[in-house]
C-alpha cells in the first residue's frame, strides 16, 4: 500500500483535488471533515472543548467561529486545542487504515502536515498549490473572512515555497480543472495506480 499526504495552505484547492483523487477510487481520510465531525452534534470532542474553551459549544455542537476567535493569535490556547484534538484524529485515521488495509494506496488530506511533522508518516508528499495572488483572492470570498483573519491563519502555516521544496509532488490549481486533472492522473500513472483510478 502506498500512502500519500496531500496538504497545502488555505484557498489552494486541496478539497478540489482530493475529491479527485477519490473520484479515482482512492480511499480518503479527510482530516478537517473528521475534525469537523468530532466537533459537530454528539461529537467525541465537544465535552472536552467545552470544559477547556468555555462558551464556544453552542446547541450541543463546537462553534467553529467562536472557538477560532478564542485560540487564533494566542500560541498556548492552540496548542491546549490541538493537545485535545491531535489523539482523537489519530485514533480515527488508525480506524480508516484497519477499514482500507486492502487497497493499493491511501490519501491523507492534511492541511498542517509539515507543520505538525507529521510527513515522516508518508510514503510520497503531494502539495497543492497556486500563485499568492489566486489563493489570497479565494480565501477572501469566504464567509466571515478577513484580511487580517487570512493574515493570522497564514502564520501558522509553512510557506507555499518551502512545502514545494519538501514535496514529492507539485499540483498547480490555477489553471482549468482539466489540468489539474491532468496533473492528478499524471501523479497517479507514476505511482502505478493507473489502473485503480
Amino acid at each position: 500500500m502506498i500512502r500519500l499526504g496531500l496538504t497545502g495552505s488555505i484557498g489552494m484547492g486541496k478539497s478540489t483535488v482530493s475529491a479527485m483523487f477519490a473520484a479515482r477510487g482512492i480511499p480518503l481520510f479527510d482530516a478537517d471533515a473528521c475534525v469537523r465531525q468530532l466537533q459537530g452534534l454528539g461529537g467525541a470532542l465537544v465535552g472536552p472543548i467545552a470544559e477547556r474553551f468555555p462558551g464556544t459549544v453552542r446547541g450541543g455542537a463546537v462553534d467553529r467561529e467562536a472557538l477560532a476567535a478564542a485560540v487564533l493569535g494566542r500560541p498556548d490556547e492552540l496548542a491546549a486545542l490541538e493537545v485535545i484534538v491531535h489523539p482523537a484524529v489519530h485514533k480515527a485515521r488508525e480506524q480508516f487504515l484497519a477499514e482500507n488495509r486492502a487497497a493499493p494506496a491511501l490519501l491523507f488530506d492534511i492541511p498542517l502536515l509539515f507543520e505538525t511533522g507529521g510527513e515522516t508518516a508518508f510514503d510520497k508528499v503531494i502539495v497543492v498549490s497556486a500563485p499568492a495572488a489566486v489563493q489570497r483572492e479565494r480565501v477572501l470570498k469566504r464567509p466571515g473572512m478577513t484580511p487580517s483573519r487570512l493574515q493570522s491563519i497564514l502564520a501558522r502555516q509553512l510557506p507555499d515555497d518551502e512545502k514545494r521544496a519538501r514535496a514529492d509532488f507539485v499540483i498547480d490549481t490555477s489553471g482549468p480543472l482539466a489540468e489539474t486533472e491532468r496533473q492528478v492522473d499524471a501523479i497517479l500513472t507514476l505511482l502505478g495506480l493507473a489502473k485503480s483510478a
